[in-house]
């Protein structure tokens, strides 16, 4: 079976289990690294995802996928957090990240070019809009290859502050 088609099912198997526990299913991949397969799934919830909870999704997904044998061969199953730079893949995505900033590319050139960084505005019918030195651009969904949110967590401190740790008392 086609991994394409692997992770389809999988999503759709895990996303409402996922979603009893309380966790969004933010991203599903494939990889294979030293010669290993590996499942990576990102979760995210409202405050963020701590170790527990990756660990109470990671034993809820494991058991569901060993039950329906969806992956055939040996793999690693990954869970965590999306982190700073979450991918965006839903409708939802688009509208919850308005005015952040984001990297896009495209399958196929949209008004000429085929990468986009800006300020997200949000969507437009069936177009992402984002704000690229003053311009908007209209990207249709259908054309995104991939979406992230690219957000900097040094920018705002300016140049030569240093960071500060207390460690106890």
């Amino acid at each position: 079976m086609d991994s394409a088609v692997i992770l389809t099912k999988i999503e759709d198997l895990v996303s409402p289990v996922l979603a009893n526990l309380g966790y969004e299913l933010v991203d599903r991949e494939f990889a294979v690294e030293g010669g290993r397969r590996i499942l990576r799934i990102y979760i995210d919830r409202p405050g963020g995802v701590t170790i527990d909870d990756c660990s109470a999704a990671s034993h809820a997904v494991e058991d569901l996928i060993e039950v329906e044998e969806l992956i055939p061969e040996k793999y690693v199953l990954e869970i965590s957090s999306p982190g700073i730079n979450r991918p965006l893949r839903k409708r939802e995505d688009f509208e919850r990240y308005a005015g952040s900033i984001v990297r896009m590319k495209t399958r196929n050139p949209v008004g000429g070019r085929s990468n986009f960084k800006g300020e997200l505005v949000g969507l437009s019918g069936d177009d992402v809009v984002v704000t690229i030195d003053g311009k908007n651009y209209n990207v249709p969904i259908a054309e995104l290859g991939k979406a992230r949110i690219d957000e900097d967590p040094f920018k705002s401190q300016k140049k030569g502050t240093k960071w500060k740790c207390n460690a106890g008392g």
